[in-house]
């Protein structure tokens, strides 16, 4: 992606290539810092309040001062409008500010939208399977290890992301001890058999994806039947198709898993029908 456009709490609109942050920003100290992504369509960020919700709800978890959520939003045109890019990706962040002064910083990032998602979704993504060696609901009832929040501390994700490329795959999905399926480093994580869809239950401690939550309501349009719950890897191995679904990679279809072909090998229609439904909702926001 290509940063166009950098708003900051305070100050406004800035150069990309101005500094934004001070040295001891506990965001850079110790990764306290909550941030969200979402696609823009036609200028007009997708599920925007639900977030900055999200955003606050982190923020919350991770022991920062409140979101103000006005002036998140405030930030979030401003650079929408400097940018001058109507199909584009905003990143919000709300960090815990310079160290011991409880004063926080907001940011608000809009970026290109990264040039291989389309040909990625035609020819669909590899898979691995990587463990994190928790109990299935862990996360779910210890809340320092803070699931479900979408916080700065991402080197983990992008660890996972870097030996699934070294695995000569795209991506990878997470494991719970017992082989449960979790969810991706940045995507929720879902497959079908016949019409009946099947995604990691949010009890398991996974992150409450805005994506997910708009194909959920979509699935159920369509006649799909959605079942959330704690599978094992071998009930995903054995799917008919799967896809992922994240804010700015939307529906992507998964054709491997672990080096073998899941399903026919090729992306599935529930994956078609849903990354459709997915751009309607997205259009018909945008003409409010």
């Amino acid at each position: 992606m290509t940063l166009l456009a950098v708003a900051v709490g305070g100050r406004g609109v800035v150069d990309p290539d101005e500094p934004v942050l001070n040295a001891d920003d506990e965001a850079l100290l110790r990764g306290r810092a909550a941030f969200e992504t979402t696609r823009v369509y036609a200028g007009i960020p997708f599920k925007l309040d639900e977030h900055l919700a999200r955003l606050a709800g982190s923020a919350e978890r991770i022991g920062l001062p409140p979101v103000e959520r006005d002036d998140c939003e405030r930030l979030a045109r401003s650079a929408l409008e400097a940018s001058g890019e109507p199909d584009a990706v905003l990143r919000l962040y709300w960090t815990a500010g310079r160290e011991g002064s409880g004063k926080p910083t907001a940011l608000a990032l809009v970026s290109t939208i990264p040039a291989h998602l389309e040909k990625l979704r035609t020819r669909g993504t590899k898979l691995v399977s990587l463990p994190l060696g928790l109990q299935a609901d862990l996360r779910a009832f210890a809340p320092w290890l803070l699931g479900g929040v979408k916080s700065t501390s991402y080197a983990v994700n992008m660890a996972a992301e870097a030996e699934a490329r070294r695995r000569g795959a795209d991506d990878a999905v997470f494991l719970a001890s017992g082989d449960i399926v979790l969810e991706g480093p940045v995507t929720n994580v879902w497959w079908s058999l016949d019409r009946v869809l099947y995604t990691p239950a949010l009890e398991l401690g996974i992150l409450a994806g805005v994506t997910r939550a708009t194909l959920i309501a979509s699935a159920s349009e369509l006649g799909y039947e959605v079942r959330e719950g704690a599978f094992p890897l071998s009930h995903l191995a054995s799917a008919n198709e799967a896809f992922t679904s994240s804010s700015v990679r939307e529906v992507m279809p998964v054709v491997e898993l672990d080096g073998a072909p899941l399903g026919n090998g090729q992306p599935g229609s529930a994956a078609r029908e849903l990354q459709a439904a997915l751009r309607t909702a997205a259009a018909s926001a945008s003409r409010r």
